[in-house]
């Protein structure tokens, strides 16, 4: 027998959803034509996250209860209005990678059983040269949310010294992410060159709270910036992406002031969308300015400390200082 399916109109495109009565989301009981139809709503948002990026999927045809499938590469059967672009791994091969440029394209691979949407920080009509400086904030055990929004303050600080102005948003968990719209004049080397002098000088300010140490044994209960998400095929979950847990928690933008005291259980699958018709998009304004990283440049070329570890994926990098825990280090000496 077929298996059941509904068609939704988005934009031009009718868009089927196949097996819409199955539950993905077990605690709140949410189907897989509710995760349709949630990108549906928040569709403008989504696409302002995602358009002409290279994007990445975590797909769970099954429902969050199932093993993720990470997709890199172009789904290989897709309608011909599905769009790619060609990206270069870490390695040097090459791959399709689906390139999202309009509402339906996000509903097409919801379909497809694609939870989390990660896009790269480049464009299609440049991808070497990234316009996004990305700041994932990322409290480690033993810290909450709380921790994670008094380092995105101290960000928001040095940003501001440095004239540049950072959007924020929750991660769909305990952490949080900082975007800043960036000329896209510099490669993937210097964009994350970019992003350790910000981390360091964000650390500077609450070396209590804020780490920027590689390795875990040194990282205690800090809220470690996570630089390697600027490194070519490094990917956050986009804004607007549902995250794959039981109660479908939102990757949710934010403004700076609601920061103050928001809490990121309180953004969902059932929730979101009734604050998008409400307030729309708060990080409408994202692409208004784009910033020098300069400054920035100019803070890493002067500190002496070089470089950092890139992950272990990566082939060995020029400057780069040696891939060994500290720990074992020692115990070699």
């Amino acid at each position: 027998m077929a298996s059941p399916f509904i068609e939704l109109e988005v934009g031009e495109r009718t868009v089927k959803v196949t097996n819409p009565d199955k539950v993905y989301f077990p605690e709140i009981g949410a189907t897989k034509r509710d995760l349709v139809e949630y990108y549906v709503s928040v569709g403008e948002g989504a696409l302002r996250a995602l358009r002409d990026r290279p994007t990445n999927l975590k797909r769970h045809p099954d429902g969050v209860q199932t093993e993720a499938i990470y997709q890199k590469r172009m789904p290989p059967k897709h309608p011909d209005w599905l769009q790619s672009v060609t990206v270069t791994f870490p390695s040097g091969r090459t791959a399709q990678s689906l390139r999202v440029t309009e509402v339906a394209a996000i509903a097409y691979c919801a379909n497809l059983g694609t939870i989390d949407f990660h896009p790269w920080q480049v464009r299609a009509s440049d991808v070497e040269h990234p316009d996004e400086l990305r700041i994932d904030l990322d409290p480690q055990p033993g810290l909450d949310f709380d921790a994670a929004r008094k380092a995105a303050f101290l960000t928001k600080e040095v940003l501001g010294e440095l004239g540049m102005t950072g959007f924020v948003k929750t991660s769909g968990n305990r952490g949080a992410h900082i975007a800043v719209r960036i000329e896209p004049r510099w490669d993937f080397i210097e964009v994350r060159h970019a992003g350790i002098a910000l981390a360091r000088a964000v650390e500077e300010r609450d070396p209590s709270l804020v780490t920027t140490a590689w390795w875990k044994e040194e990282r205690g209960q800090r809220v470690f910036i996570d630089f390697n998400q600027n490194a070519r095929d490094r990917t956050v979950v986009s804004a607007y992406s549902i995250r794959a847990q039981p109660h479908a928690p939102v990757s949710t933008p934010l403004t700076w002031d609601e920061l103050t005291d928001a809490d990121p259980r309180d953004f969902d699958i059932r929730t979101v969308p009734a604050r998008f018709a409400e307030v729309g998009d708060v990080h409408a304004a994202i692409d208004d300015q784009a910033y020098s990283i300069e400054p920035l440049l100019e803070l890493y070329a002067k500190d002496e400390r070089g470089d950092m570890p890139y992950p272990p994926n990566y082939p060995k990098m020029p400057g780069e200082p040696m891939r060994v825990q500290p720990s074992r280090a020692r115990n070699a000496d």
